[in-house]
């Protein structure tokens, strides 16, 4: 059942992608009625994978590359249904979701069961820990989106260029409201994955330190996404500022992901 599931969720977020493309694009009727349904159904049929490897293996999905990449594309198509049913907005699925696509036809090509891993791995803490900064930095990616496809119409009106871009996406407002919504649920999500690991180092490692670099950086991007939030509430921030922020943000997050990750932290790397 596991290795089936594998090979047919790359599909499924293969049909979902075409059916958000096919109604942005083409304004197809049927797929505008299908995408929703096909999506809900694929990150059932993710759930339900995920479950079934955390039991037959007997540890959280996260102890390769591969499953993490697996977690990341379940991630990013929860997000974006949590924000298409809070602003009952359909018609960016496309931008999104392809990235979703990506993460799992990788993570099936590359993925191998893997029973004998570090016993750190087998927590269900670090497990949760784990899995909400990953919603964290997936919420952050998908405001990232927004903030891009916010300039790129922002750009269009100004130069008077109405094409298919300016015709089927949301006003600017709502591309603003949606790419906020993302950074209000990848701050709440990074806050949460930072508790439970300030609470966890000691638990888990001997020599752990709360100046390792990992932590540090993530304690940066979540203060800098804080301080945005702040602004716009207090400070009346709003618009191309917003949404500046939130492509800077990510790409801290990505520095953060990938050189940080790999080549400065210390206790992270413990696969």
């Amino acid at each position: 059942m596991i290795p089936l599931l594998s090979y047919l969720l790359p599909v499924a977020y293969f049909a979902s992608v075409w059916a958000y493309a096919k109604a942005f694009f083409r304004d197809s009727l049927l797929a505008s009625r299908l995408k929703t349904p096909l999506l809900v159904a694929t990150v059932l049929l993710h759930f339900i994978y995920l479950s079934l490897r955390t039991v037959a293996l007997d540890h959280p999905p996260i102890t390769s590359i591969p499953e993490i990449m697996s977690v990341i594309s379940l991630s990013i198509a929860v997000g974006y249904l949590v924000i298409e049913f809070w602003t009952k907005v359909k018609n960016t699925g496309y931008f999104i979701l392809i990235l979703a696509f990506f993460f799992q036809l990788a993570a099936s090509l590359l993925i191998q069961d893997i029973s004998e891993v570090n016993p750190i791995l087998r927590s269900n803490m670090l497990g949760i820990h784990v899995s909400a900064a990953l919603l964290g930095y997936t919420a952050i990616t998908i405001s990232a989106v927004y903030g891009f496809l916010y300039l790129m119409l922002y750009h269009n009106i100004k130069s008077n260029r109405f094409g298919v871009i300016y015709a089927r996406l949301p006003n600017l407002e709502i591309l603003e409201r949606m790419s906020s919504i993302a950074i209000v649920l990848g701050f709440a999500l990074l806050g949460l994955a930072i508790v439970i690991g300030i609470v966890l180092l000691p638990r888990a490692f001997a020599d752990f330190s709360y100046y390792d670099p990992k932590l540090v950086g993530t304690v940066c991007i979540w203060a800098l996404y804080g301080a945005g939030l702040l602004a716009k509430r207090s400070f009346g921030w709003q618009g191309r500022k917003i949404m500046i922020l939130s492509i800077v943000g990510f790409g801290v997050s990505l520095f953060s992901l990938s050189i940080v990750n790999v080549f400065l932290s210390k206790f992270h790397n413990f696969y």
